[in-house]
C-alpha cells in the first residue's frame, strides 16, 4: 500500500498498461478515514458479569473461589464424617458422644452462611433484576436443605431429613464448579495480559548524538528511538535507519521473521532479531497497534452473541422448568401420603436442575475461541461475525493489497539488440536509483542481487521517464511517450503484456532500445493456497477491483477465482456485495480496510486483512493482523469448530437436565429407583466439568496457515 500511495503522488510517469498506465488505485487511497477508533476503546464495563454474582472481575473472583473451596472442603470433612447416614452408608459406627451430634449442625451452618454466600447474594441480584437463573436455583436448593436439616436436628421433622452432609457436599462441589469456571475465564483473558507484557521496560530515545533510556510511556510522536538486536520495539514507528529481520508473530501469528528496511513501518512489541534499527515514533500509548489489539480482544470477549443469548434464555426457561417440576414433585409425593419423601425429592430436583453447565456452555466456548484467535493473529471484534463465518457461501476479496501485494514488481525482462537480460535490468536500475517512484523502487529491488553500476546526471521528465549517465552511456527508462520522443518503436512481443494489463517500460541506451520491462502487481504466493482451500470447503470466491478487466482477468485466471467484478469504484463495492446477497449468498467481504468500509459493512461478515497499525477498523467484524489471505480459511475453521463445541455443550447441559430432573423427581420410584440428593449434586458438577473440559479442547485447534 505504501508503494501504491507513492505512485499516486507521482502519477505523471509515462507508462503503458491495459488501462491508461498504472494509474492510482482509487480503492486504495488512504487510511485516514480509519485513523482513530478510540470510540470503541473501552468496553471493560461490559466485561463485568453482573448477571451472576460472583462472576464480576474474573481474576479477583478466581482467588476468592479457590480459597473458599479449600476452606469449605476442610469444614466439610467433619460434617460428612459425623453424619449418621454417611456412617451407615460406609458401615462404620460413630462414638456415643453427646457433643458429636452437634458437629454437623454447627459446621454446616458456618458452611451455609460463609460458603453459600456467593450463591445467596447472587440469588438476591437475580430476583432484583427479575432474571432468575443459576444462582437462584443453587441458593434455593441449599436453603431448603439447610432449613430441613435444622428442623430434623431439633426433632421437628423426621430424622431422615437430616441433609447436613448433602448440604456440605453440595456447597463444596458447586464452589469447585465455579472455581473451574473462573479459572477457565481468566485463562481466556490471559492473552490481554501477555499483550501488555510485550512492551519493553525501557526505550532508548536518541537525543542529538546521545541515547537516553526512558519508559515507553514517556515517548512522544516523532521521537527517534534505537532498537538493539534482540530488543522489542517500544512504540509504533517507521524505520529511518537500518534493516532487520523482525519477529512479528505477536501481531500476525506468523512464526517466520519478516525483513523490514528503511521506510517500513514496525509495530510496538515486535522484535528486531538480528540488527539494530532507528525508527521514528508514529504512535504511542493507546494509539499503538498493540493497544488496539488489546481493545479488540477485550471488546470481543465482552460482546454478546446470538448463541450466548440463546444459552441465557435457555437457563431462564430451565429455572421455570425446575420450579414447575419441583412443584409437581412435591404435590405428587404429598398426594401419595409421603411428605418426607416429597421434601427429599423436591430438594433433589432443585439441585439437579441447576443450570450451571448450561450457563457455562456458550460463554466459555466463545471466550476460548476469541482468545485462541487472538493468539493466531485473528482479532474477533464482533462475536456474531465469528459465529456467522461458518455459514459463509461466498468470499469476496478486494484485489490490490489483499490477493496481491499492492505494489508493482518486475515480472519479466525482454532484452533486445544484443543486450543480455541482466544488462537491461542493471542499466535500468542504475538509471532509476535516485528516483522515489514506486516503479523505480520495483526495478531497483529486482536488480538487488546484481552488481548495479553507479549513475550520474539523473533527470526526470513527467509523463516521459528518467535519464542518467551510466558508465559513460546515456540510459533512459520510460513508457510510450519516451519512445515517441526518441522516434523508436516498441519491441515486438510486448502486445501480450499489454493484453494482460501489465505496465510496460522500455530501456534505451544511447537512443537505442536495449529491452523492455514488464511490471505488474505481484500476486501473493499465499493467495493460490487460500483460494484452493476455500474451494475445498465448498466456498465460492469472487474478486472485486478497480483495475481494468484485462488486469483482473489475468489475476483471476492465475489463482483460480470463480467470478470477477472489474472496474468497480470504491463507492460501488457495497452494491456488488448486495448483488451477491440478493442471489441468496451469505457473503464475507475481505479488504485491506482502505476505502472498503461500505462493502465491509454491507457483507454478512466484514474481514479486514493486513490491518497492521490500522487495526481498529470500525466496519469489520474480524480483523486479520497478517497479510496472509489463508487466514480467512482459519476463521472459517475456527467458526465451525466453535459451533461444534457449542452444540455439544448445549446438548450435554440441557439434555442432561431434561433426563435427570424426572429421575430426581422419582419417576422410577415404582420400580425401586430413587436418585439421592448427593448423587444429584455430584452428577450436576460432573456435567459442569465435562462442559468446561470440552470447551478447552478448542485450544488444540491449529490456526496456522497451511
Amino acid at each position: 500500500m505504501t508503494a501504491t500511495r507513492a505512485h499516486e503522488e507521482h502519477p505523471a510517469r509515462g507508462t503503458q498498461a491495459g488501462h491508461d498506465s498504472h494509474a492510482p488505485h482509487a480503492d486504495h487511497a488512504d487510511h485516514a478515514d480509519h485513523a482513530d477508533h478510540a470510540d470503541h476503546a473501552d468496553h471493560a464495563d461490559h466485561a463485568d458479569h453482573a448477571d451472576h454474582a460472583g462472576h464480576g472481575g474474573h481474576a479477583g473472583h478466581l482467588g476468592k473461589f479457590r480459597r473458599l473451596f479449600w476452606v469449605m472442603l476442610v469444614l466439610a470433612a467433619p460434617v460428612v464424617a459425623t453424619s449418621g447416614m454417611f456412617a451407615m452408608l460406609l458401615g462404620y459406627e460413630l462414638p456415643d458422644l453427646a457433643w458429636l451430634s452437634w458437629v454437623s449442625p454447627a459446621l454446616g451452618t458456618v458452611m451455609f452462611v460463609w460458603g453459600g454466600a456467593p450463591f445467596l447474594t447472587g440469588a438476591v441480584d437475580e430476583l432484583r433484576s427479575r432474571r432468575p437463573g443459576m444462582m437462584l436455583l443453587i441458593a434455593l436448593a441449599i436453603s431448603v436443605a439447610f432449613v430441613a436439616s435444622w428442623l430434623s436436628t431439633l426433632g421437628v421433622v423426621a430424622h431422615e431429613l437430616d441433609f447436613w452432609w448433602e448440604l456440605a457436599l453440595l456447597i463444596v462441589i458447586m464452589l469447585l464448579g465455579h472455581w473451574i469456571e473462573m479459572r477457565s475465564l481468566v485463562q481466556t483473558t490471559s492473552a490481554l495480559d501477555s499483550l501488555a507484557a510485550l512492551l519493553p521496560d525501557e526505550a532508548e530515545r536518541v537525543v542529538g548524538g546521545d541515547v537516553v533510556r526512558v519508559a515507553p510511556s514517556d515517548l512522544t510522536v516523532d521521537d527517534v528511538v534505537l532498537v538493539r538486536p534482540g530488543a522489542r520495539v517500544p512504540a509504533d514507528g517507521a524505520i529511518v535507519d537500518g534493516a532487520a529481520e523482525m519477529d512479528e508473530s505477536m501481531v500476525t501469528g506468523e512464526s517466520r521473521t519478516v525483513r523490514r528496511t528503511a521506510g517500513d513501518r514496525v509495530v510496538a512489541g515486535t522484535v528486531a532479531t538480528d540488527s539494530a534499527l532507528r525508527l521514528r515514533v508514529t504512535a504511542v500509548g493507546e494509539d499503538t497497534a498493540l493497544a488496539g489489539i488489546r481493545r479488540l480482544v477485550l471488546e470481543a470477549q465482552s460482546s454478546s452473541s446470538r448463541a450466548q443469548r440463546l444459552a441465557d434464555s435457555a437457563a431462564a426457561l430451565l429455572f421455570w422448568f425446575a420450579l414447575g417440576a419441583a412443584a409437581i414433585t412435591a404435590f405428587v409425593w404429598s398426594l401419595l401420603g409421603m411428605p418426607d419423601a416429597a421434601v427429599v425429592r423436591t430438594i433433589t430436583v432443585l439441585v439437579i436442575a441447576c443450570p450451571h453447565a448450561l450457563g457455562l456452555a456458550i460463554p466459555l466456548v466463545v471466550s476460548i475461541a476469541t482468545e485462541r484467535a487472538a493468539r493466531g493473529g485473528i482479532l474477533v471484534k464482533d462475536r456474531l461475525a465469528l459465529e456467522s463465518m461458518r455459514t459463509v457461501s461466498t468470499v469476496v476479496f478486494d484485489k490490490t493489497g489483499t490477493l496481491t501485494k499492492g505494489r508493482p514488481t518486475v515480472t519479466e525482462v525482454h532484452p533486445a539488440n544484443g543486450f543480455a537480460h541482466d544488462d537491461v535490468l542493471t542499466l535500468a536500475a542504475a538509471a532509476e536509483a535516485d528516483s522515489e517512484h514506486p516503479l523505480a523502487r520495483a526495478i531497483v529491488t529486482a536488480a538487488a542481487h546484481l552488481p548495479v553500476p553507479a549513475a550520474s546526471g539523473f533527470t526526470s521528465s513527467p509523463a516521459v521517464g528518467v535519464r542518467a549517465s551510466v558508465a559513460g552511456r546515456s540510459v533512459e527508462v520510460g513508457g510510450p511517450n519516451l519512445l515517441h520522443e526518441r522516434g523508436v518503436a516498441e519491441l515486438d512481443g510486448v502486445e501480450q503484456w499489454r493484453a494482460q494489463g501489465a505496465i510496460i517500460l522500455h530501456v534505451l541506451v544511447d537512443g537505442q532500445v536495449a529491452g523492455a520491462l514488464k511490471l505488474a502487481d505481484e500476486i501473493r504466493e499465499e493467495s493460490r493456497a487460500a483460494i484452493r482451500e476455500l474451494h475445498d470447503r465448498g466456498v465460492d470466491v469472487v474478486m472485486i477491483t478497480g483495475d481494468a478487466e484485462a488486469v483482473a482477468r489475468t489475476v483471476a485466471t492465475e489463482i483460480g477465482i470463480d467470478r470477477v467484478f472489474a472496474g468497480v469504484r470504491p463507492a460501488d463495492k457495497s452494491a456488488r456485495v448486495a448483488e451477491l446477497q440478493r442471489e441468496g449468498r451469505t457473503v464475507a467481504m475481505v479488504g485491506d480496510g482502505v476505502n472498503d468500509a461500505p462493502a465491509l459493512a454491507q457483507a454478512d461478515v466484514g474481514i479486514a486483512i493486513g490491518a497492521g497499525t490500522d487495526v481498529a477498523i470500525a466496519s469489520a467484524g474480524v480483523i486479520l493482523a497478517s497479510d496472509d489471505p489463508r487466514s480467512v480459511v482459519s476463521v472459517i475453521d475456527l467458526s465451525s469448530a466453535s459451533y461444534r463445541k457449542m452444540k455439544q455443550n448445549l446438548w450435554w447441559a440441557a439434555g442432561y437436565n431434561l433426563v435427570a430432573v424426572p429421575l430426581a423427581a422419582g419417576v422410577l420410584a415404582p420400580v425401586g429407583f430413587v436418585m439421592p440428593m448427593s448423587v444429584g449434586a455430584i452428577l450436576m458438577s460432573v456435567s459442569t466439568i465435562v462442559v468446561a473440559l470440552n470447551a478447552q479442547l478448542l485450544r488444540r485447534l491449529d490456526l496456522r496457515p497451511r
